[in-house]
């Protein structure tokens, strides 16, 4: 059997080419891909950018190849401004709110990514596509406002993180593109960030932090 080629490894999941056109996202713990890929499929066939899903079995999900850089990647190179790429995000939020929920909902409820943060947009040819939706729930636009926030701000208060320059530009330009965020929504997303199997301990020694982080660019005095 041919050993697939590693393209990247992410907290849970490891991606390889399969050809020029598709790659396997698989799942190194248990689980099933099946809810996710309906979820890709579903806002893909309303129009949203995600990749094309192929097929979806236990731990392998089979994707479009994409082949453009992370908003991450291009923030990082000046290839993209903080300014530009935070606009971007806070689009791509109001784009995916837009939509109605696959199923039975409260009435505001719409599909949430809640990850969607530079790293899980990918800058294509046909414009940004989003990735990695493990995440994906369905709920009150403003908590997937809050996690991309409170993810964002985590970097920023983070020394020691190599995106912290960017993200402490990039956060009060997408806080002032989407609003207010009300603290109920990031007390939950604080909630989410601490269940998530996938947080580190710094990352949730930070937490406290980026919150207020957050509270002092909504107030309008950023330290």
């Amino acid at each position: 059997m041919t050993e697939l080629e590693l393209l990247a490894s992410g907290r849970d999941a490891d991606v390889f080419a399969l050809d020029a056109e598709r790659i396997l996202r698989r799942y190194r713990g248990d689980g099933d891909v099946t809810a996710e890929a309906a979820v890709m499929v579903y806002v893909d066939e309303l129009g949203f950018p995600v990749p094309r899903v192929y097929s979806a079995e236990g731990t392998d999900l089979i994707l479009e190849r994409l082949t453009g850089p992370t908003m991450l990647h291009a923030l990082g190179a000046g290839q993209m401004s903080a300014v530009t790429g935070a606009e971007l995000l806070a689009d791509l939020h109001e784009r995916l709110h837009s939509l109605p929920p696959r199923m039975p909902h409260k009435p505001g409820d719409r599909v949430l990514h809640l990850d969607l943060h530079p790293a899980n947009v990918i800058l294509e040819a046909r414009g940004p596509v989003v990735i990695d939706w493990r995440n994906a729930s369905q709920g009150p636009p403003e908590l997937d406002l809050a996690v991309s926030a409170l993810i964002l701000a985590r970097v920023a208060v983070d020394s020691t993180h190599e995106a912290t320059a960017v993200a402490d530009v990039f956060l009060p330009v997408f806080l002032a593109s989407v609003g207010p965020v009300p603290s109920e929504a990031l007390d939950q997303a604080v909630r989410l960030r601490r269940a998530d199997s996938n947080t580190t301990t710094r990352e949730i020694d930070l937490l406290g932090e980026a919150i207020s982080a957050i509270g002092e660019y909504q107030a309008g005095s950023p330290s």
